[in-house]
């Protein structure tokens, strides 16, 4: 819940302007605004045919009296390609649980958008060494559960909670260590064929200073960017550290 849509447009452009001046051709790049910003930026990103977008979220009926709610078949006709669904806020703040991740996927992969399911443990769940067991209980009780006709239409994001705007930093070692044991997971319910071709990207305070050493790592094949994506150069940093 940041920007203005004059300030979101502002940062989109500037976005734009820097990977003209230096091009990353082999990353995938998108952008997730607020839903007031979506429509405009979309024109914008369609004009420049480069950057894809994003939201941040959608509601798993395709219409009905959910006042306030934005479904997938709207983000679709908006022209969003791909929706964030389960992020840790999400989960914290709104008490979405894994059943409701799941419709939600199922309902974007239902209208031709591409779910990004996040999973993740708290700081307490790592110290009590539950963090594998509590991701591996978020997965199979939404990931796992998607018809594997979809499954190659699905990205996953491991969100360490405890790395979140906390002081603390995951080690690359930590971050590789959980991606790993989550293709693990995909390959035993899918096949490896599957694991190995799903997206699995980090998103605990990847920064332009980290994001070289996180990216390098087997498992990790991008980063779903919190702070570091409101500063254009920041965000642009990550980009070209792949």
């Amino acid at each position: 819940m940041n920007n203005t849509l004059e300030e979101g447009l502002a940062l989109v452009f500037r976005i734009i302007d820097l990977l003209k001046e230096k091009p990353a051709p082999d990353v995938k790049v998108l952008v997730a605004p607020a839903f007031t910003a979506l429509h405009p930026i979309c024109e914008v990103l369609n004009r420049e045919g480069y950057i894809h977008l994003a939201a941040q979220d959608c509601h798993p009926e395709k219409s009905g009296a959910y006042t306030g709610e934005v479904s997938a078949d709207m983000l679709f006709d908006l022209g969003v390609k791909y929706v964030i669904l389960g992020h840790s806020e999400r989960r914290h703040y709104f008490a979405e649980t894994d059943a409701i991740v799941l419709a939600k996927a199922e309902a974007a992969l239902d209208v031709g958008l591409r779910p990004i399911i996040c999973c993740g443990e708290t700081l307490e769940q790592r110290d009590a060494n539950k963090h594998l067991q509590t991701v591996k209980s978020q997965l199979e009780n939404s990931l796992l559960k998607i018809n594997p006709v979809n499954i190659a239409h699905v990205i996953v994001a491991y969100e360490p909670v405890w790395a979140i705007g906390t002081g603390y930093n995951a080690l690359p070692q930590q971050a590789q260590e959980m991606h790993a044991y989550i293709r693990g997971l995909v390959a035993l319910q899918f096949g490896k064929e599957v694991a190995d071709a799903l997206p699995i990207i980090y998103g605990g305070s990847c920064n332009s200073k980290n994001a070289k050493e996180l990216f390098a790592q087997a498992d990790i094949d991008g980063g779903l960017i919190g702070g570091a994506s409101l500063k254009a150069d920041d965000f642009v940093g990550i980009v070209y550290s792949f």
